[in-house]
């Protein structure tokens, strides 16, 4: 049986407690309790994002996020939806910059069935992947792209500021999307020493989240992950280290059919896991959290120059974190005069630091934000595997709302002073233009009615 140990309660847990163990063959298994609801909560978490792909096969670690749902030794196809799904409970996946995770939420009574399809999978998946599933999936990601990023309005804002904020040859230099180029390009080969190289057990935290009994599930655990051999092959990230600051404001404007003139900016942050992280999350938060922030208050409520603005952290462990700025302008309004507001808030908030009351209003909207996340079994799950493959800990997972409300006004004031500068941020700037065919038709409809007018 794995050896584990049992965690008490630590101050500012809020009463949450887990337990970690580990198998022979390098899995890490965390579990924590909660028989409020009859549901169990699996969430199994690769320490592989597309920080570890190569240049030429961008894309790789999230078609394979897809190619785990194309079937396994045991379940063929789409089982493991229809499975799931029959059994009345709900699955998916995800792809990030760090990690790709797995997750289940299920009736108490049908926890060792999504044991065992993960099991199944990370175990088996190369008996059925095959040209056809490769090619079926990579048609379904390419799909995905052209939704989510290449035909939707400012859908590739993301990758443009992230291969701006992050210099090319960087491991964040690129999405987790990938290129067209490079989804045609990866072969089936390439998909197999993936999974050889990642998708081992030594490579994984499964965590477990529920109404369970630990001694049964821990059992269940070691019957079907227990003999799944792991995996020594696995090559160290690339360094995503960068100096503090960018020292230079860059800058793109892309010319595109959208609704309205936008600005967005992607500042370098801290690191996550560290006190200057959350202190810069309390900073953003104040100013761009919500509509009661500093942004929003003067630049839709005072000026109304937008109709939209905000201010987020896209927290990164292996790589500075950005601060990342959305604002949609109003009307006619001109960017500049957006990028001057902005700029006089940033100084403003550097110079005299958030009062009282908004580090008070600050701290309780991550407060409530933490709570929900872990007020649920499947979020628990995932920060509990989260904290786990980042930072080594998933204890860090019960106790982080702490450390952010024992930040201060002078830490959130000196990482806005030193980090939210112009010369520190890339921006994207969107022009809208015509839409070539509307206007056509529009002024083909003109002729017509003037032709009609003059009959």
């Amino acid at each position: 049986m794995p050896m584990g140990h049992t965690a008490t309660a630590q101050a500012g847990s809020g009463g949450l407690t887990a337990t970690e163990h580990r198998l022979a063959n390098g899995l890490r298994v965390v579990l924590s309790e909660d028989h409020l609801t009859p549901v169990a909560a699996v969430c199994l978490w690769y320490d592989v994002g597309s920080r570890h792909e190569v240049k030429g096969r961008t894309g790789l670690a999230h078609l394979f996020e897809h190619l785990m749902f194309q079937g396994s030794a045991q379940v063929k196809g789409n089982g493991h939806f229809e499975l799931v799904q029959g059994a009345g409970g709900s699955l998916n996946g995800t792809t990030s910059f760090e990690r790709t995770n797995y997750f289940e939420t299920m009736p108490t009574h049908q926890l060792e069935l999504a044991l065992w399809l993960e099991a199944d999978r990370m175990g088996s998946l190369l008996t059925a992947l095959d040209d056809e599933s490769m090619e079926n999936q990579r048609d379904v990601v390419k799909n995905e792209r052209r939704q989510r990023y290449d035909n939707v309005p400012y859908g590739t804002a993301f990758e443009k500021l992230t291969a701006l904020a992050y210099p090319e040859g960087h491991p964040y230099h690129h999405t987790p999307i990938g290129s067209m180029a490079d989804l045609d390009a990866a072969t089936l080969e390439d998909a197999r020493a993936f999974f050889r190289t990642y998708y081992a057990p030594n490579n994984a935290v499964l965590s477990v989240v529920g109404d369970i009994d630990p001694e049964q599930t821990l059992a269940w655990v070691e019957k079907y992950f227990g003999s799944i051999p792991g995996h020594d092959g696995k090559p160290a990230p690339r360094d995503g280290s960068l100096p503090e600051t960018i020292g230079e404001q860059l800058r793109e404007v892309v010319e595109e059919e959208v609704p309205a003139r936008a600005l967005m900016a992607a500042y370098r942050l801290p690191h996550d896991g560290t006190r200057a992280c959350d202190a810069a999350d309390l900073a953003l938060t104040v100013l761009g959290g919500g509509e009661s922030s500093r942004l929003y208050n003067r630049l839709v409520r005072r000026d109304r120059t937008a109709v939209a603005a905000g201010f987020g952290l896209l927290r990164l462990a292996g790589a500075p974190s950005l601060g990342w700025l959305d604002v949609k302008t109003s009307g006619d309004v001109e960017v500049p005069v957006i990028e001057t507001a902005i700029d006089e808030e940033l100084a403003r908030f550097a110079e005299e630091g958030p009062t009282a009351e908004e580090m008070e209003r600050a701290q309780a909207q991550l407060e409530r934000e933490w709570l929900d996340r872990l007020g649920t079994v499947a979020g628990r799950a995932d920060e509990l595997c989260r904290y786990a493959v980042l930072f080594g800990d998933p204890q860090l997972a019960l106790t982080a709302v702490q450390r952010v409300l024992e930040i201060t006004a002078e830490e959130v004031q000196e990482v806005a002073k030193v980090r939210l500068r112009p010369d520190n941020r890339a921006v994207l700037v969107y022009e809208p233009v015509a839409d070539e065919d509307a206007t056509e038709d529009a002024a083909a409809a003109a002729t017509d009615e003037n032709e009609e007018a003059a009959k």
